[in-house]
Parts: structure tokens; C-alpha cells; sequence
């Protein structure tokens, strides 16, 4: 098993480091922004607590990097503290931040002109599937590295996919949330109109559930967050926000029309504005009771 570096103990990042760390035969050193964070992360496991970037990548084969938006991947590169001086040739970075593609590509063709290869791998399973090892992988980049690392993101993944050129992981991801956005916010005006003409909300879950309207949202998200009025904050609406206009961007970019994910890019813009970066995604949900003046339960 190969030398890994793990930058970025977020939420997420956090449990998929510790998955690393608890593999057999891997050696691994973490690096945080907030430096007490990877300190304590390293105490626990018995890592190594890189005090730069270039510390921690210096003899590392795989390098995972797991930050909130590309550009923060992006700025870990240059200079003295930076990854991009002290990685070694023939090295791998699998960037598994909900990433924009253009952002992955300048990444990689930097990196590429160092003899580094590059790998999209943004994740989906939230933090319970970090937890359990059970995240679903999607990668963009050359498919024989990606064989070749496959192994290693295993030790925190159920599911790899490839799904074509560098960009196309974050891409795929990026359609993936613009569809979680859309189902929570359509659920919620639908439950809305419901409870308006006198329906519990329970009662038409209980049918949509068993019928062609279900979807993740209202089959789980819904019952515990929405009717329950329990929200664990397992993914913040900020990057639900973030995710969305990756999507927006992206398909403006290639000419596509695509107006329902346009405008509700625009409504959890306003959610997050209005809610603040803490809430839950599924708080979302808490504007449109806000709007009708009441509340679905």
C-alpha cells in the first residue's frame, strides 16, 4: 500500500481520513487549515501531522485533497508552503472536493507539466457514508490511474465510477446535487399546497412514497427532517448552494437550456442568504413555510 497525504478534515474529510488511517499497510500524514484540527485527528489515529501543504505531499504516492470549492484545491499549489514544488513525478492528487471542471482542468494541465496526474473524485454519501466507508465515488481523469489508486479510495468507498476526462466526475457530481436541490424544493411546495387543502403531510408522503412522485427527499429526507422537525446538520445548505451553480454554470456554459435548474440555483441562493451558512440543505425548506406562512407538520 502506498505513502498518503489527506488535505482537508472537514465533515466530511474528517471520517474518510480516518478510513485511511485504520487501513492496513497504509502510511498517512494530514494536513488542516485549522492546524489543531489535524493535530487531534493525528493524536487519535497515529498519523502524521504535516504543519504545511509540501510537508504533507513531499513523499507521498496518492495524495487526496478534500477542501469546499476547486479554487481552494487550486491555491494549495504555489509557493513555498505549496504542493505543487514538493509533490513528487509520477504522483497521483485525487481531489475529492465538489469541484467546478474548469477549475479540475487548469489543475490538472499544472500539475501534468510537473509529470503529477490528476483525478476529479468528488464523493456523495454525506458524512454517515464516510463514516461507514460506503461513499459513492464519481472520477473524472485517465482511467488506468484511476485503476491504479482505485485501492486506496476504496478503504472509504462502496462505489467508483469512471465517468470519462478530467471534469467529468465534478460534472456528473454537479448534476447529481442540482437534482437534490431541485427534489427539495419541489417536495416542499408540494407538501405545501397539500397541507393548504387540508392534507397531513404524513398522509401524503405515505402516498407519494408508494407512488411515481418519490424520491430520496421525500422518502427520507422529508419524514425525519421535514414532519419531524429535526435538522441534523449532516450537509450545509451553503454548499447545496455552491454545488447547484457549479450545474447552472456549467450547462450556461455549453449552451444548454436548462431553466429549472437555472431558477432553482437562484431559490437556494436565496434560501442560503436568508437561512446563513450553518443551516442544513433541507432547511431550505423553512422559506417556503416562511413565504406561505405556515408550517408543513
Amino acid at each position: 500500500m502506498p505513502t498518503v497525504a489527506f488535505l482537508g478534515l472537514g465533515a466530511i474529510g474528517r471520517p474518510m481520513a480516518a478510513c485511511l488511517a485504520n487501513a492496513p499497510g497504509i502510511t498517512l500524514s494530514v494536513w488542516n487549515r485549522t492546524a489543531a484540527k489535524a493535530a487531534s485527528f493525528a493524536a487519535k489515529h497515529g498519523v502524521r501531522h504535516a504543519a504545511t501543504p509540501a510537508d504533507a505531499v513531499q513523499d507521498a504516492d496518492v495524495v487526496f485533497t478534500c477542501l469546499a470549492i476547486s479554487a481552494d484545491v487550486e491555491s494549495l499549489l504555489d509557493g513555498p508552503a505549496g504542493m505543487l514544488g514538493a509533490m513528487k513525478s509520477g504522483s497521483v492528487l485525487v481531489d475529492c472536493t465538489s469541484g467546478d471542471p474548469a477549475t479540475s482542468r487548469i489543475i490538472a494541465a499544472r500539475l501534468g507539466e510537473k509529470g503529477i496526474r490528476f483525478l476529479d473524485a468528488p464523493v456523495s454519501g454525506g458524512v454517515k457514508g464516510a463514516e461507514t466507508a460506503s461513499l459513492t465515488v464519481m472520477v473524472g481523469g485517465d482511467e488506468s490511474t484511476l485503476a491504479e489508486v482505485q485501492p486506496v479510495i476504496e478503504t472509504f468507498a462502496q462505489k467508483v465510477v469512471h465517468c470519462g476526462p478530467v471534469g467529468s466526475g465534478d460534472a456528473v457530481k454537479a448534476g447529481n446535487q442540482a437534482l437534490l436541490a431541485i427534489h427539495i424544493w419541489s417536495a416542499g411546495e408540494v407538501l405545501m399546497a397539500l397541507a393548504k387543502a387540508g392534507v397531513k403531510p404524513e398522509t401524503a408522503l405515505e402516498v407519494i412514497n408508494a407512488s411515481s412522485g418519490r424520491s430520496n427527499s421525500s422518502m427520507n429526507l422529508f419524514p425525519e427532517r421535514v414532519i419531524g422537525r429535526k435538522f441534523p446538520r449532516t450537509f450545509r445548505l451553503a454548499l447545496l448552494d455552491k454545488d447547484i451553480g457549479i450545474a447552472a454554470v456549467m450547462s450556461r456554459e455549453l449552451k444548454v437550456p436548462t431553466p429549472l435548474i437555472q431558477l432553482t440555483a437562484d431559490l437556494m441562493r436565496v434560501a442560503h442568504n436568508a437561512l446563513g451558512e450553518e443551516a442544513d440543505h433541507v432547511e431550505a425548506v423553512k422559506v417556503i413555510e416562511q413565504w406561505s406562512g405556515q408550517v408543513i407538520e
